[in-house]
């Protein structure tokens, strides 16, 4: 069972490693919901196309899209 370090680092056991396809120098990103921690493995062009179904509005200026973002929320 890993055992946090006085760094508070944690290694992560070389099958799991393996399950998961994480090699040395690879990134991860972690969570934490609901008392759980979660790891991913981060990789690249994962995102890809995530927002392609929405339409930029080009004509909008930055100071203006950071206005309308502003103003939503309150």
């Amino acid at each position: 069972m890993p055992k946090v370090s006085a760094k508070r680092q944690i290694t992560i056991p070389i099958d799991q490693c393996q399950a998961l396809g994480i090699e040395p120098g690879d990134i991860v990103e972690m969570f934490v919901v609901d008392g759980q921690l979660t790891l991913v493995k981060k990789t690249a062009r994962a995102a890809k196309g995530l927002l392609s179904h929405l339409a930029p509005k080009i004509a909008m200026a930055d100071e203006e899209s950071l206005q309308s973002v502003v103003c939503d929320r309150n």
